[in-house]
């Protein structure tokens, strides 16, 4: 169902928008239910557990209802498995290191921006390294470098010159 709507217009950029605003929301929330949890040493991860729960409800029981609707053929090779649960680790790593960067007093306005301007840049040059440009790496436009470079820069920006609270 999402698969055939997204290739038609701009719907693509729906979703794509869709998830901006629930990543930008989701470290001031888990911030939130971290304090509201009202437990100075173990809120953060009794937070994380509800995130867990949330997890189940959003990504296991949607996609098995977006799949029974689409008809799939239930077949999951080993290699789409392996490399799907290696993303689901490494997305749980990250947002565990979000909670493990507020419990060392970071806060959501700084964590939240060096995560999202960080992460670009790791997509980018992995994205890179699995992928090199056909022209050779002489050929990436300077718009694409120097993007890389501001998301850096917003990133050190952010951290130097915090709000004070």
């Amino acid at each position: 169902m999402p698969e055939q709507a997204s290739s038609s217009g701009f719907t693509w950029l729906f979703f794509a928008l869709l998830t901006v605003g629930s990543w930008g929301l989701y470290g001031i929330l888990l911030h939130a239910g971290q304090i509201g949890m009202g437990d100075p040493v173990n809120g953060r991860y009794k937070a994380f557990l509800f995130v867990g729960i949330a997890y189940l409800l959003t990504a296991v029981i949607g996609s098995l209802i977006v799949l029974a609707v689409n008809g799939a053929d239930w077949s999951f090779p080993s290699k789409g498995m392996n490399l799907s649960l290696l993303a689901g680790t490494v997305g749980a790593i990250g947002a565990f290191g979000v909670l493990l960067a507020f419990g060392a007093k970071g806060t959501p306005a700084v964590v939240m921006s060096i995560v999202f301007a960080g992460a670009p840049i790791v997509n980018a040059v992995v994205s890179l390294i699995l992928h090199p440009p056909s022209g050779g790496w002489g050929s990436l436009n300077w718009q694409f470098v120097l993007g890389i470079a501001l998301a850096a820069l917003g990133g050190c920006l952010v951290t130097f010159f915090k709000p004070s609270a």
